[in-house]
């Protein structure tokens, strides 16, 4: 699993590989690995699929029940990272979910977007870029060289379109579609997709 994300001038992006595989069958080439939580938050998630699925849905059910319980007052970006590790690190010693997520939000509050890595260990850090999975062997160095303060979204897309393009010549395991959502003011959105997700 392939996940990747790159925090912009105002918002963040947020791409995934659209295969959804186990041993040597592939089981469908267009998931959409990135789970919307909250009008402007989204969840990334690399692991099998059943983690996948009831990790991110679990989380995004109870962000909409804090915020129904709080008379409509939505969690920071900072404060759902916060409580996903917090879910990890729980979970870790009961029955661990195998998933690796980059969580993207915008808070209006501040007027930018925030990006945040975890690991399946509940280990938590704000970044300017992230990978997770085997791409993080190509797509690092390429995030590492481009990426600067004040990057706009046409250059975070660029970016994510090298990292595709790398991993689609170098990579040893085809991954032919890959979805991404762009995540800013106007709110979580579908930017492009190999496939289209609600193809079914």
């Amino acid at each position: 699993d392939t996940v990747f994300g790159v925090q912009f001038d105002g918002g963040v992006i947020l791409a995934a590989d659209q295969s959804n595989a186990r041993s040597i069958l592939t089981y469908q080439s267009n998931l959409d690995k990135i789970t919307q939580l909250s009008s402007h938050s989204a969840l990334g998630v690399s692991g099998p699929n059943s983690d996948l699925v009831n990790f991110s849905e679990y989380v995004s059910k109870n962000f909409a029940l804090y915020q129904l319980s709080n008379d409509g007052l939505p969690l920071s970006t900072h404060a759902q990272a916060n409580y996903c590790r917090n879910e990890l690190a729980v979970a870790l010693r009961k029955g661990p979910y195998q998933v690796n997520c980059l969580l993207g939000g915008y808070d209006a509050s501040l007027g930018k977007g925030s990006l945040y890595w975890m690991d399946y260990l509940a280990a938590l850090s704000k970044v300017n870029y992230g990978c997770q999975g085997h791409a993080s062997s190509f797509c690092l160095s390429i995030m590492d060289r481009h990426w600067v303060e004040g990057l706009t979204q046409e250059k975070a897309v660029a970016i994510v379109d090298k990292c595709i393009k790398e991993l689609q010549v170098r990579f040893l395991i085809a991954q032919p579609n890959f979805i991404i959502k762009v995540i800013d003011k106007d709110g979580v959105r579908t930017l492009k997709f190999g496939a289209d997700p609600a193809d079914n």
